[in-house]
């Protein structure tokens, strides 16, 4: 039984991953960073036996709802990978376990090259088909990505994101055509198997960790291909966050743009001092109110923050579209 006293923050946020419902715990952990993910995987397999003390220190303010309750250790680590599976699909879930349980079944040269840094990767693809580069590149971490699309050389980058956009299901022959070529630098050896990887998400994640310069030369060269494609990468590049380098007056234009209730959900989201980049674009008594409002409104179900963020970002999209608002100036321009 794992003692009170030793539970620390992590800990007790993994008792409560713990007591929620698969889909549940999937929507939380989907949400999380990949160290986070990491450290988050280690306390569940870590926790042992939970029993209604640890639950309720944990939850603190649902004692009353707890103090029954425990979860028992049986296949914890059958339990904690099923988790990281439905909140970040097979292959990362395979990657992330291997890193929480190392003495697990050793993992495939695509894992193995998951542990290499970008200088040590470049060489492994460079000469490469751009398809077998973006498969490559879709299992690794966006930062990771990023620094080796960086490595590319010029010409061949548009042609690497445009298939990690596309790629889609992918067939046993091209994993196996990886797998091989990863054998024979790497000296490792696994199986292959058929997977659905890559996507505008994927692309998008990879080209904001490669900076604004690698954005203005790689996008146009997308649009050319696929405009419609394009549109998608874009969208997923463009976050509520960026909402936040909007000046007063250009804040107050997008507010006026959007519902009282969508914008209240949407600050639910955000840290407290985020909210200040909207608060500013009001009159004092404004603001109090709308402070006011999120106070008194309560929990929020992540879905409805998530949707009125959208909405506010695509109020946002529209003004900029129309020339009402800009982000940034000079090489920094978002829109």
């Amino acid at each position: 039984m794992t003692e009170l006293a030793t539970l620390d923050e992590a800990d007790n946020a993994a008792v409560m991953v713990m007591l929620m419902e698969d889909g549940q715990a999937a929507q939380v952990l989907s949400h999380l960073e990949p160290q986070e993910l990491r450290r988050l995987g280690e306390k569940m397999c870590a926790l042992g036996e939970i029993g209604p003390e640890l639950i309720a220190h944990a939850i603190g303010g649902f004692v009353e709802k707890t103090q029954k309750l425990g979860i028992v250790a049986h296949d914890r680590i059958g339990q904690v990978r099923s988790l990281m599976t439905q909140a970040v699909g097979e292959i990362k879930a395979d990657n992330l376990m291997q890193r929480i349980l190392p003495d697990q079944p050793q993992a495939s040269p695509l894992e193995l090259a998951r542990w290499l840094s970008p200088q040590a990767l470049v060489p492994l693809v460079k000469g490469e088909h751009p398809q077998t580069i973006a498969v490559l590149l879709v299992h690794l971490d966006p930062e990771i990505a990023a620094e080796v699309l960086h490595g590319l050389p010029r010409e061949i980058q548009p042609q690497v994101v445009h298939r990690i956009a596309t790629l889609g299901p992918v067939s046993t022959d091209a994993i196996a055509m990886l797998e091989e070529l990863l054998t024979q630098r790497i000296g490792e050896c696994h199986g292959s198997k058929a997977l659905t990887i890559g996507g505008p998400r994927e692309a998008a994640d990879i080209i904001n960790n490669s900076g604004k310069a690698m954005e203005k030369r790689v996008m146009p060269e997308i649009a050319k291909i696929d405009k419609a494609l394009a549109k998608e990468i874009e969208g997923e590049m463009f976050k509520f966050e960026h909402l936040f380098v909007l000046d007063p007056q250009a804040m107050g234009t997008l507010l006026r743009e959007v519902d009282n209730d969508t914008l209240i959900d949407a600050l639910k989201g955000i840290a407290e001092e985020e909210r200040e980049n909207f608060f500013a674009a009001m009159s004092s008594r404004a603001a109090d109110g709308v402070r006011d409002e999120i106070a008194a409104r309560g929990r929020v179900r992540l879905a409805d923050v998530v949707a009125a963020q959208k909405e506010v970002v695509a109020a946002a999209r529209r003004l900029a579209a129309d020339g009402a608002i800009a982000f940034g100036s000079g090489d920094d321009d978002y829109v």
